[in-house]
């Protein structure tokens, strides 16, 4: 099972690729704290201190304003992510997310495939109100406000 998410961000493909690889990006709308810029062959923590949370994050490929290819730890098992970048003619980039890898029973794959599906939809909205609109959503802290 497949874990999907995908959005039109009204930003060149440039400034959207470096928001995912670029941790001073990246924490205004996902995690909060990160080792590194993510680069192919390292090994990258990511933390999400609001729920004293965290994991490491294999990067296996960067292409540039293309693609990032990176395994994680997700629901206690590993897994991949797959991020692709598809520029536009109007200066706009489309970006697709995927998650797969998961493991268990039927039932807690189908569970692990809903969750990241949510979480990465968080992602992308927050990341188009930050790019588009300079606006931080907050979404991932108010997901699960305690």
């Amino acid at each position: 099972m497949i874990a999907k998410t995908e959005m039109l961000i009204r930003r060149p493909v440039v400034e959207v690729f470096e928001a995912f690889i670029n941790p001073e990006i990246t924490t205004k709308f996902w995690f909060t704290k990160s080792s590194g810029r993510l680069e192919t062959g390292k090994q990258i923590r990511w933390e999400w201190e609001m729920y004293n949370s965290g994991t490491d994050v294999n990067v296996k490929v960067i292409e540039p304003n293309k693609r990032i290819l990176v395994d994680w730890m997700a629901f206690g098992r590993p897994t991949t992510i797959e991020w692709i970048f598809t520029s536009r003619p109007d200066n706009t980039t489309f970006v697709s997310i995927k998650n797969n890898g998961f493991q268990g029973t039927e039932e807690e794959i189908a569970e692990q495939a809903v969750s990241s599906t949510e979480g990465f939809t968080f992602v992308l909205a927050g990341l188009k109100a930050l790019l588009e609109h300079n606006i931080n959503l907050n979404l991932i802290a108010d997901r699960f406000p305690g």
